[in-house]
């Protein structure tokens, strides 16, 4: 960058850096945003990178302890740390926390991340790893990047909005198939069947793409439905492999 006459700034720019008086207004531009945007990709993927395998659990914050879906979610998590999983929730209390704790409570790896709200609302206390966000986006990456499926018990927008993410994803084929399990069939079988009963017929979406959420009441099933997906994932990359394998071989005896 070439700057004469009057293009030459008056001050020069490690002046500008150094120099502690000043607006600060540039906290808040645009540029600014973006570097602070890449520090929390950057953070997330450095906390987050060597999880074993993990689900995420979702639910409405609302959810009271003592409560029969409180008390769901915590035996969920129980369930998935026996089964080899790590629990991933978004940090917060209700059903996130009961996740957190059923996983906490029984030797497991609790993980939550919270988000930056307007209302005051802190991690909660059964939690191994946390961290917390400032951007919606960036939040829903991590969860997508390292869950190897999603548990969604009753809930609000949010809730909806993390269970849609998830399926819009899988049907576009962003991300490789993985379970979605809903968990309360009268709490989701008005949505469901308004799935089927409007979307489809209209030609909104495929037969194909109601199987892309499953539908439970018992815990037990969710975590085996969500073991059997893994087992059958796994021996489909080996049987790949190995074909692949074979045709290369085949191919240098040629």
């Amino acid at each position: 960058m070439t700057l004469r006459g009057n293009a030459i700034p008056a001050t020069t720019t490690d002046q500008r850096l150094l120099d502690s008086r000043g607006p600060s207004d540039w906290l808040h531009t645009d540029p600014w945003r973006v570097l602070r945007i890449q520090a929390e990709f950057v953070e997330g993927f450095g906390l987050l990178a060597e999880l074993p395998r993990a689900v995420s659990v979702f639910g409405s914050a609302r959810t009271k302890p003592g409560s029969e879906e409180y008390e769901l979610a915590e035996r969920i998590g129980k369930l998935l740390v026996e089964a080899g999983y790590a629990v991933i929730t978004g940090g917060g209390p209700g059903i996130m926390e009961a996740a957190n704790k059923g996983a906490d409570g029984n030797g497991g790896l609790s993980v939550g991340l919270g988000i930056e709200l307007p209302f005051e609302q802190k991690l909660n206390d059964h939690i191994d790893i946390g961290v917390e966000f400032r951007y919606f986006f960036v939040r829903k990456t991590m969860f997508v990047k390292y869950s190897q499926a999603f548990v969604v018990l009753p809930g609000g927008f949010g809730t909806l909005d993390e269970l849609f993410e998830a399926v819009t994803l899988v049907q576009t084929k962003k991300i490789t198939r993985f379970p979605i399990m809903l968990v309360g069939t009268e709490y989701w079988g008005g949505l469901l069947q308004w799935i089927k009963d409007q979307m489809l017929p209209a030609g909104k979406i495929s037969p194909a793409d109601l199987e892309l959420m499953h539908v439970t009441d018992d815990p037990a099933e969710v975590v085996d439905c969500i073991r059997r997906a893994h087992e059958t994932h796994e021996r489909e990359l080996e049987e790949r492999a190995a074909q692949e394998a074979q045709a290369r071989a085949g191919g240098n005896g040629s």
